[in-house]
């Protein structure tokens, strides 16, 4: 588990970005006991702010009783957030022109004309003896 990026993510998550010690403490708790998935997303999202140091970038300010996330700290969390351009730009496109049904083979055309043509024979046979 990343310990900025869920410092970042906590801090978030309260309405005006701050929390108290104890706050931060209990949600980290809860966080890294919550199992792989929060370890690997964290790990993910800190992958793409190598050098995240959320005290010193001025992410995070220290204020009385606890910490809170500043402005440049919500830009950077969003950044760590966004989806590459490249996947966003696949699932638009697959989303406007979904993917083409697979051609049917000329084989299995040819095969089915020839069905469709042995039961019109089968029907003008039956026909035309019940005539």
């Amino acid at each position: 588990m990343n310990f900025q990026v869920t410092v970042l993510k906590i801090l978030v998550s309260y309405p005006d970005g701050f929390a108290v010690m104890a706050d931060l403490k209990r949600d980290m708790a809860i966080l890294a006991t919550s199992g792989r998935d929060w370890a690997d997303r964290t790990k993910r999202l800190a992958a793409r702010v190598p050098d995240l140091d959320i005290f010193s970038q001025g992410l995070v300010a220290r204020e009385s009783g606890g910490w809170k996330i500043t402005v440049k700290g919500r830009t950077v969390l969003e950044f760590m957030e966004a989806r590459p351009v490249a996947e966003w730009a696949i699932d638009t496109v697959q989303a406007v022109h979904p993917p083409l049904p697979p051609l049917r083979q000329p084989a299995e055309r040819a095969k089915r004309r020839r069905e469709r043509a042995r039961e019109a024979r089968e029907r003008a046979r039956a026909n035309a003896s019940s005539a």
